[in-house]
């Protein structure tokens, strides 16, 4: 083991090293060399650093031996500090660093691996070099060294550049810069712009740098930061407060911010924009600002700004707000002397700013490399320049540059001179005329045309506005007047001319209209003879002739007079103007008359026309069609006609004359519209057809008609003549023709039953059902029946004629009808009818129900006397005068059982008494059906005293009992509540009793009644023996001689009916039943017989 002299070297190195350390402890000096840092600024020699323990002795110095991963030699240095400058070498670096004492001895060795990871790549801290300030733009501009020479080979580069501001350092924006290292040395720039203008305070600006080699695989780091460069701002070196920015232009929609510099002792009161104060910013001790966000443009002068400030100052600006210049637009270069090309141009868009801020232009052609300035006035809107014309050039090549404060923008053309001429207008127009057809023109165009010819156009226009152009073609010359001839004229026109010029081989576009001119040619005599016409006199013996005045265009100058003869009597007028027609005496004989227009230059051809009329037979009168703006008039051809035809008319206005007119046509035509100044619409005209045959005119036909037919004026005057039930007559007068306004077609009708007042808007209301219309077309025709009307009844009629045009007014009367005799009759007999028809009806239906209705409305009444009951044997009645009836003597009482009680009052006289045999029966228990309580009245029969010598019949002597089942009231009784108040009775209808019996004796000693008892008091019962009956009445003669007291009378009641026959005296007097013997349901029923 200890023969191996590498582990012998390291066991000594290891004990030398413990020595040290030993050594060091015991005379106190540094440790060893610990945390080993290297950085590079170039990749090319890097700065490695170390930290060691301070020691008391001076004089130790380090040994550096280092060398790469690859087997080469170890390099040593030696320093004093703790930092050493090596090479960097690629992968990694072994460093040893050994501490030596003053006098060499090592005192400490430490070994380092370095890869590159570790080595840290810090580029050198950049210097500004220079940083400088435009205040107008508010722009920072900087400049520093690059140092791009420290590297070998290029590389990426990025800066980081931060601008500070106000006292406190606030940083304003953190800007980023690239550029690229070239391996030598490069001055960078930049700029910034502020928000705030530079004067409102100060702005600081620092840069570092950051190095990005992608082969280098070391940490990368920014460097350090520059030295702070300072902008001082105008806060800190103030004579008197001012607003800042000063004068500033800037776009529409722009932020600004203005700041207020005040000095010390001064204090800020507000700050406005316009009219508007903004809330304030501090931005220094003696600094202030607002911000106004998006401004809008301001007007000419300019937007104020205002600062107020404590104790007593004021400061302000004033701020323009506009836009850049527009591409200037529609750019056209053109000559017009040949001597410079001038430029025009639209701007586009106003940008608002004026006067030293307004849009300057400059005007440069890029061939001969010239420019010019244009004066503008932005206010008049003129945008033109002009640009010298330079001999032997042809082709121009412009470029319209604009600029103001805001920005700059340009627009180009390329032209040929020659095809870009628009001459000037031209000048000393002049207008001569040496003949009655012709006129002379000359005029001046200044400028140089030598090279070219020149296209002149002449326009010419008459007193009718009628115009026409004609051109000329004439050779260039310099600054020459041009003249040029028109012919052609009329004599005696009114012309106006003007002339006009351009280019005549390349037209580019004619210059503008001279100023007018105008001229009135020569005389000259009339072109033709006037139109004339003749009209005899009913005599025959005169002849009016007529002429119509010749046009201006005929006439060929002012008309003196008219020279009219007559061949065959060599006679000749003169008659001067204004008259147009004259008479000639023919004395019973014709002539050729002629007519001759005379001005100052002459005669014209003479009018010739005869004298001689031709009869006419069976002459027709047509009608003309109206057109609106004439009369369209047609005829037949006639073949002997051979020198035309003649409409002649009439027009006559108010209080003047007849104004005759006529109009020839050739002798094809068969048609003409008529026109007329003089035609009104709604006015009739009469024409008359003349054919000129070879000996003379014959009237073919007469002709009425209208320009326009307009609706009749007036309304047709119409009467009622005759009226019936049922029609009415109406008639009616023509209108007169000048109220017509056209021809009639008819009359239109309306009728409708109506008032008087009506509203006429509803009686004329369409789709009313109760309107009728007549259409009445027959113009011949003055009258009309209308039929089917009712009779009594008021009509509203409506009368109106129309024609082609329309409509005309209305006319209304009223009328009514008479009365319908016949419905009257009708309206009488049908009732009388239906009642006699009801009256057999009911007649044949009674007599079909007389049985029902008698019994009914009249039943039979039974006469007492023929009663048989009445009917007793004669040997029982005849000379019986002890026979009596209705005996009141005492009696044993029978009990009358009352099962039904409508009334608490009783009054036993005037009742009806129900019997059980005749309406019910009893149950077999002997109860009531309905209440089940009966009251029993005593009733006792009349007890015979006398005797009956021979009875024919048996009758029952003792008492029997009676039950009667129903009892109703007839009658209210007249009970006095006080007397009786405890006494009930009983309510009996039917038979009456003779006497009043006590209610309260309810039971009486009576033998009960027999089965054959019961059935023989069914119905009504004699009170007593029929032998003592007596027919007579107790007041009858027999009965007061047989003074018997006892003698009774005939009964009162039927037999067959529960009503009493005689009711007695107080029941006159009494009140109204309630119960009648006939109710309304026996009409329905048969009554019962009891």
């Amino acid at each position: 083991m200890w023969d191996n002299p590498s582990l012998r070297c390291l066991l000594a190195i290891a004990f030398l090293h413990l020595l040290s350390l030993i050594y060091s402890q015991e005379t106190g000096f540094p440790e060893a060399p610990w945390s080993l840092k290297c950085i590079t600024h170039d990749l090319n020699r890097m700065i490695c650093s170390w930290d060691a323990t301070s020691s008391a002795n001076l004089g130790l110095t380090y040994k550096i031996c280092y060398t790469n991963s690859e087997p080469f030699s170890p390099v040593c240095i030696e320093t004093g500090e703790k930092r050493a400058d090596i090479p960097v070498a690629m992968g990694s670096t072994n460093i040893q660093i050994t501490t030596l004492n003053a006098s060499g001895t090592p005192l400490a060795t430490e070994t380092f691996v370095l890869p590159e990871e570790n080595v840290s790549l810090i580029p050198l801290t950049p210097q500004i070099l220079n940083l400088n300030a435009d205040f107008s733009t508010y722009t920072l501009y900087m400049k520093w060294n690059d140092s791009g020479s420290v590297f070998q080979h290029e590389l990426d580069a990025s800066w980081q550049i931060q601008i500070l501001r106000k006292e406190t350092m606030e940083t304003v924006t953190l800007m980023n810069y690239d550029s690229k290292l070239t391996g030598k040395d490069s001055i960078l720039s930049w700029n910034w712009t502020s928000d705030i203008p530079l004067e409102c305070t100060s702005h600081h600006v620092k840069i570092r740098c950051y190095i990005n080699d992608p082969y280098f695989s070391g940490r990368k780091e920014w460097s350090e930061w520059s030295p702070i460069k300072t902008v001082p701002g105008k806060d800190t070196k103030l004579s008197s407060a001012v607003v800042f920015p000063q004068d500033k232009v800037v776009l529409v929609g722009s932020n600004v911010t203005f700041c207020c510099l005040y000095n010390e002792g001064e204090s800020i009161k507000y700050m406005k924009y316009g009219s508007k104060s903004y809330s304030l910013l501090h931005l220094s001790k003696w600094s202030s600002a607002i911000k106004v966000q998006n401004v809008s443009a301001s007007i000419s002068s300019g937007t104020n700004v205002w600062c107020s400030l404590l104790p007593d100052n004021a400061a302000g600006t004033v701020l323009f707000v506009g836009y850049a210049p527009d591409t200037p637009q529609n750019l056209n270069c053109e000559t017009r002397t040949f001597i410079t090309i001038t430029c025009s141009w639209n701007p586009g868009r106003p940008t608002g700013l004026y006067r030293q801020r307004q849009t300057k232009y400059i005007l440069f052609e890029r061939i001969s490399r010239e420019n010019v300035t244009c004066k503008v006035d932005e206010l008049n809107k003129k945008h033109h320049c002009d640009f010298p014309v330079h001999a032997n050039q042809k082709i121009y090549s412009f470029t319209l540059g604009a600029s103001n404060p805001l920005g700059r923008a340009e627009s180009s053309l390329l032209i040929d001179v020659n095809q870009r001429v628009n001459l000037e207008t031209p000048d000393k127009f002049t207008v001569s005329a040496n003949s009655s057809t012709n006129a002379h023109l000359s005029w001046y165009i200044p400028g140089n045309f030598i090279q070219i010819r020149l296209l002149c156009q002449i326009e010419i226009s008459n007193s009718n506005s009628e115009r026409q152009l004609r051109n000329v073609s004439m050779a260039g010359a310099e600054n020459s007047n041009y003249r040029a001839r028109a012919d052609a004229l009329h004599p005696y026109a009114t012309y106006t001319f003007r002339v006009r010029c351009s280019a005549s081989e390349h037209f580019w576009r004619w210059s503008k209209w001279s100023e007018t001119k105008k001229l009135t040619t020569l005389e000259a005599p009339p072109a033709r003879g006037p139109d004339i016409w003749r009209e005899r006199s009913p005599v025959r013996e005169t002849l009016t002739v007529f002429w119509k005045p010749l046009l201006l265009s005929e006439a060929n100058g002012i008309i003196l007079s008219h020279e009219v003869s007559c061949y065959l009597r060599e006679t000749m007028l003169e008659v001067p103007v204004p008259l147009n027609s004259t008479e000639i005496k023919l004395e019973g004989n014709d002539c050729l008359i002629s007519v001759v227009a005379k001005n100052h230059a002459g005669l014209s051809p003479p009018s010739r026309i005869t004298s001689v009329d031709l009869p006419s037979d069976n002459v027709k009168t047509e009608l003309a069609i109206a057109m609106g703006n004439g009369i369209y008039i047609s005829w037949h051809s006639d073949p002997n006609v051979t020198c035309g035809y003649t409409l002649k008319w009439c027009i006559s206005s108010g209080s003047e004359p007849c104004s005759v007119d006529w109009e020839t046509f050739p002798s094809n035509a068969t048609d003409a519209v008529i026109k007329s100044a003089l035609f009104q619409p709604g006015v009739r005209y009469n024409f008359s057809l003349y054919g000129c045959k070879h000996n003379g005119y014959q009237l073919l036909q007469n002709i009425t008609g209208y320009m326009k037919e307009l609706p009749p004026k007036v309304a047709p005057n119409f009467t009622v003549e005759e009226t019936s039930s049922e029609s009415i007559l109406v008639k009616w007068e023509d209108i007169p023709v000048e109220d017509c306004q056209g021809f009639l077609k008819g009359y239109i009708l309306y009728f409708a039953k109506g008032e008087k007042g009506t509203s006429k808007t509803n009686f004329m209301e369409e789709g009313s059902p109760e309107l009728t219309v007549k259409n009445i077309t027959d113009l011949t025709k003055k009258s009309l029946r209308i039929l089917d009307l009712q009779g009594k009844t008021s009509y509203r009629l409506d009368l109106r004629a129309y024609t082609v045009g329309g409509i005309g007014p209305s006319k209304d009367l009223y009328v009514v009808t008479k009365e319908n005799s016949m419905g009257l009759i009708i309206a009488i007999l049908i009732p009388v009818a239906v009642a006699v028809v009801l009256g057999v009806v009911t007649s044949i239906l009674c007599y079909q129900k007389r049985e029902w209705i008698k019994e009914t409305f009249y039943p039979d009444i039974p006469n007492p006397e023929n009663s048989k009951a009445l009917q007793f044997q004669k040997n029982i009645c005849e000379g019986n005068t002890a026979l009596k009836t209705l005996e009141m003597n005492p009696c044993t009482p029978n009990s009358v059982e009352v099962v039904e009680t409508r009334s608490t009052v009783l009054k036993i006289e005037d009742t009806e008494i129900i019997s059980p045999v005749a309406d019910s029966e009893l149950p077999e228990d002997g109860s009531d059906p309905e209440t089940g309580s009966h009251v029993v009245v005593s009733y006792c029969p009349p007890i015979i005293e006398e005797e009956i010598s021979s009875p024919l019949i048996d009758e029952p002597v003792g008492s029997s009992q009676l039950i009667y089942i129903d009892i109703q009231s007839m009658y209210q009784p007249q009970i006095n509540p006080e007397e009786e108040p405890e006494i009930n009775f009983v309510t009996t209808a039917g038979y009456k009793p003779q006497m009043q019996l006590p209610i309260n004796s309810m039971k009486m000693e009576c033998h009960s009644p027999t089965e054959e008892d019961l059935d023989k008091t069914a119905g009504y019962r004699p009170q007593a023996n029929t032998n003592v009956w007596k027919l007579d009445s107790p007041d009858s003669p027999i009965s007061i001689q047989s003074n018997n007291e006892n003698g009774s009378f005939g009964s009162p009641c039927s037999i067959n009916s529960r009503q009493f026959l005689i009711p007695p005296k107080d029941y006159e007097d009494s009140p109204t039943p309630n119960n009648t013997g006939w109710a309304f349901t026996n009409f329905f029923q048969n009554k019962p017989n009891d």
